[in-house]
């Protein structure tokens, strides 16, 4: 299969628009070709295109910071001479003299397939901009390495942050190209749009369920997201950032496990098991030890749950990590009533709020765990209706 940049770089009339055009890229470290060359190289060394500028996101252009809020400077490339300019630093939206270097903004970033990854959101900034600076913004599109199902409850309004851009559930089952589509819809945006589509992509065919495994290298989209395991699991186990609970991170496998020194994970999936079986299906759960060597529980044993989903026994259509990760809460919450669970700290620039509620988009789900008598049906009636309400609206955007 072929990826948009690739299509874009082996194609001409594709790029015969760009011709005389000041093109910017806005791309991260998993911008790569086919080749694993890093798509700002590739189009630098294209004929017919002209950079001008770059954009990076969180995380950077090339480079990998970690965690949220640790911000990326702008600074000229040095090979290229062109200004690189950061959207994860003193702005998170382009300012007017960024939007003026430049006529066609390519976007070019492999997303997880999960609204809260702080891409989707800045894709929606610059088309914002775009659509002010009479702009021209084309996405080359990517694989949603999560593949088409959707789940979660959709953002409420009020609630929009910077990891969540729109009424979007968790695990929205778009694209990028998709998520612009929606975006100019949504936001009823006057901007010249346009994706490169993906050839041959099949989001349901075994064994990647949308990421083209052993077709494509995997390469990090954003320092704690090392594998397609990861991406599977992400849509449930980002909540952790909003937990007191490790999510893995200062191990070799975050954000597909969870845990803390002071629960008994044994006893935590046997409480799982008993609560809502159904939530736990389409994955193998593992009892586990892991010592983080840095952020929570840094340098303490924690017990805890491997999430697997890359086995035989993975059931994309049967796994379901939001809900899975809800039903970890729920059993901790009911296992130790006083459990700190929550954590209280500044979350991507919101201050006032929970970090849990940003994430989720609401104070739903956290209610629903600390609500002594709310059973598993209660939340799934209302993920069950959103999630319904969110198929069918973005039927009008599927490109594959």
């Amino acid at each position: 299969m072929k990826f948009g940049i690739d299509r874009l770089l082996a194609e001409p009339d594709l790029r015969a628009p760009l011709a005389g055009k000041r093109v910017a890229l806005l791309a991260h470290p998993a911008s790569m070709t086919e080749g694993l060359v890093h798509s700002l190289d590739a189009l630098a060394a294209c004929s017919g295109i002209k950079l001008a500028a770059a954009f990076g996101p969180q995380h950077g252009l090339r480079g990998d910071k970690q965690d949220n809020m640790v911000e990326s400077p702008d600074f000229s490339d040095p090979e290229l001479g062109i200004p690189v300019f950061s959207l994860y630093g003193t702005v998170r939206r382009p300012t007017d003299a960024m939007m003026d270097t430049f006529d066609v903004l390519l976007v070019d970033l492999q997303d997880l397939g999960c609204r809260i990854y702080t891409f989707v959101t800045t894709l929606l900034y610059v088309l914002e901009a775009a659509a002010k600076h009479g702009k021209s913004v084309w996405v080359l599109d990517r694989p949603n390495p999560a593949g088409r199902p959707v789940e979660g409850t959709i953002l409420r309004d009020g609630w929009e942050s910077f990891v969540g851009a729109g009424p979007l559930p968790m695990r929205h089952g778009l694209t990028m190209g998709e998520l612009g589509h929606w975006f100019v819809r949504r936001f009823d945006l006057d901007v010249d749009y346009r994706v490169i589509e993906m050839e041959d992509w099949q989001p349901d065919a075994a064994p990647g369920y949308g990421w083209p495994l052993h077709e494509r290298v995997w390469v990090n989209p954003s320092p704690n997201a090392p594998n397609l395991w990861m991406a599977r699991a992400y849509a449930g186990t980002v909540m952790l950032e909003g937990t007191t609970l490790s999510e893995g991170r200062g191990t070799t496998r975050p954000l597909e496990l969870f845990g803390a020194p002071d629960i008994d994970a044994r006893v935590v999936l046997g409480e799982m098991a008993r609560l809502a079986p159904q939530w736990t299906a389409g994955c193998i759960l593992r009892e586990c030890w892991f010592e983080p060597t840095f952020h929570k529980h840094a340098g303490k044993l924690c017990h805890g749950v491997q999430i697997h989903t890359e086995g035989p026994a993975y059931d994309h259509a049967a796994f379901r990590p939001w809900r899975l990760q809800a039903l970890a809460f729920k059993a901790i919450r009911r296992l130790y009533p006083e459990y700190p669970l929550w954590r209280d700290f500044a979350y991507e620039y919101e201050t006032g709020k929970l970090a849990i509620d940003v994430i989720n988009g609401g104070p739903t789900l956290r209610e629903w765990v600390d609500t002594r008598g709310a059973a598993p049906d209660d939340l799934e009636t209302l993920a069950a209706a959103d999630e319904r309400a969110w198929e069918e609206e973005r039927q009008t955007f599927l490109l594959y």
